[in-house]
């Protein structure tokens, strides 16, 4: 190679290095921007996700401030009847269809009118104590009389109640002892000594009202054990934990049977409504709080409430298990393990119009027209009950009411439906309530049919409430028998609510009267429940 190919060589090598350099550094600035680009996309991502929780956290403030301080409006839905009629625009009614609504809604409306009554506010006045109360007189007189000179007038008396601590005491049973004075040589001399009456629990010292009170500080107080133990201590009376534990775990096996038996009672029923709860499980195995069902079933004629627990599942297999049997009518929420009884034979599924109203109040700050619109005519509905409730109608009669006036108004809100659903956004709150409703309008619609058959499946959710309440206070069952335990003490304790009955004075008397069933096997465990008990005491049975 010659000095000039060298030279010339040697710049352009001079001339590379710089244009190298330059290229690495737009190369790594890209990559830069690139990773930039990719960041931002990211956090653009993440701020999306954050303004759906966000959202959804408003919306969960809203509808926990409305359940907190907004005005309950379950059945009575605001009066506004220029709201109350039907829009027929863009629905497909015919001709006579529409005369029919028209005549039910003004049939409706004249009612309303009618039993329009305007009710005098009255002063509260304090009740007077009870007479049967003990009264323990304290007297002052007044200081400096002379009674030579005054005569005593009749004096001013002030009524105060006052309370004592609970009162304890110790029940002796005395078994007295006979022997003979004489005897012959040859004659045995036996010993007669009483018989020594049934306690609740063998070989304890817990009394049945001891045991009751207990049971009824826990589920009716919503006292957890712990805190009654402290209660007793302050009062002098020192019970270990371990034994509490064990005196409810006995009474909760001595109420299984008669559980056993009520749960046959309410499903021979041919009308029941069923709905689920949570209740809080310890999972020994996690070591942490999961979240359990517990299922509710009541026979409505006869008004029996029954609660079951199957290790806290909610799946379909449940309700396979549970309802295998049944034949009649089962009234439930949306929730879809229910649908298999749409084919069962003998079985008829009916809706809850309580939980189709939620779902539209929940849409009412969305879409305040549509929502208001579609609780205006579940509104129309109960307004038919609320007047067959008024009138006392028969079953028969209230069938025939619903037909005339409740029927047509639900061919009006279905075709409603229909039309509005293509309209709004699926996933919102008003796309969302109807289409849940429009789902199970079958169902909805059918209590019409019958007049024994309620509108909602309120008087169900009613029987779960102390369930909601005590969770809140004893806040956890400690296994999976703990919370069966519950549900045993749960339905009986239900029974009492729905006869009537207190459940105090029914626990006494069971856990006084269970072992006389143990080994006769001719008397029925249903004699025990609580409607039976009634009507023991009232000398009907």
């Amino acid at each position: 190679m010659t000095t000039s190919e060298e030279s010339f060589v040697q710049q352009l090598l001079e001339e590379r290095d710089p244009l190298f350099r330059e290229t690495s550094r737009l190369k790594s600035q890209i990559a830069g921007y690139e990773s930039f680009e990719s960041e931002r996309t990211s956090y653009q991502e993440q701020l999306l996700v954050k303004d759906k929780t966000i959202t959804k956290l408003k919306q969960h403030v809203e509808m926990l401030q409305r359940i907190i301080w907004g005005k309950s409006s379950e059945r009575f839905i605001k009066e506004d009847p220029n709201q109350r009629k039907l829009d027929f625009d863009g629905l497909d009614l015919l001709p006579e269809e529409k005369e029919v609504v028209l005549s039910a809604l003004q049939e409706i409306e004249e009612y309303k009118t009618v039993r329009v009554v305007v009710k005098e506010r009255v002063q509260p006045v304090r009740k007077p104590l009870p007479e049967d109360l003990p009264r323990e007189e304290c007297h002052i007189y007044p200081v400096r009389v002379d009674l030579d000179n005054m005569t005593e007038l009749e004096p001013e008396v002030t009524e105060l109640l006052e309370k004592d601590p609970p009162r304890w005491f110790v029940r002796r049973i005395i078994r007295h002892k006979y022997v003979l004075k004489v005897r012959t040589r040859d004659e045995e001399s036996p010993i007669i000594t009483a018989p020594m009456p049934l306690l609740p629990i063998p070989k304890s010292y817990a009394g049945a009202s001891l045991l009751a009170d207990i049971i009824i500080d826990k589920y009716v107080n919503h006292l957890p054990f712990y805190r009654q133990i402290q209660m007793f201590r302050q009062q002098g009376i020192s019970i270990a934990p371990a034994t509490i534990n064990g005196w409810f775990q006995d009474v909760a096996d001595l109420m299984r049977p008669t559980w056993y038996r009520l749960r046959e009672l309410v499903l021979e029923s041919d009308y029941i409504q069923s709905d689920e709860t949570t209740i809080p499980i310890i999972n020994n195995e996690k070591h942490q709080t999961i979240k359990g069902y517990i299922w509710m079933i009541r026979a409505v004629m006869s008004e029996l409430v029954f609660f079951h627990y199957d290790h806290g599942s909610r799946a379909q297999k449940v309700a396979l298990q549970l309802f295998k049997d049944f034949q009649g009518v089962i009234q439930t929420d949306g929730y879809a393990v229910y649908d298999i009884y749409e084919n069962k034979k003998g079985v008829l599924p009916i809706g809850c119009w309580a939980h189709s109203r939620r779902h539209f109040e929940e849409a009412l700050k969305e879409d305040k027209a549509r929502a208001s619109y579609a609780l205006e005519q579940i509104g129309l509905l109960y307004d038919v009950e609320r007047r067959a409730d008024q009138q006392n109608l028969s079953y028969q009669e209230r069938a025939e009411l619903r037909t005339r006036l409740s029927y047509p108004i639900m061919i009006a809100f279905e075709k409603w439906l229909v039309s509005e659903y293509h309209k709004v956004l699926p996933k919102g709150r008003i796309g969302k309530a109807i289409r849940y409703t429009y789902g199970i309008y079958h169902k909805l619609t059918r209590y019409h049919l019958d007049g024994r058959l309620k509108i909602d499946n309120n008087l169900g959710e009613n029987a779960v409430r102390p369930i909601a309440v005590g969770r809140k206070n004893w806040l956890f069952c400690g296994n999976d028998d703990a919370a069966e335990n519950a549900a045993i003490v749960y339905s009986m304790l239900g029974c009492c609510k729905a006869s009537n009955v207190n459940f105090r004075d029914w626990l006494i008397y069971f856990l006084n009267n269970v072992h006389n069933y143990d080994n006769d096997y001719s008397k029925d465990l249903a004699e025990l429940l609580p409607h039976n008990f009634k009507k023991s005491q009232s000398g009907t049975i």
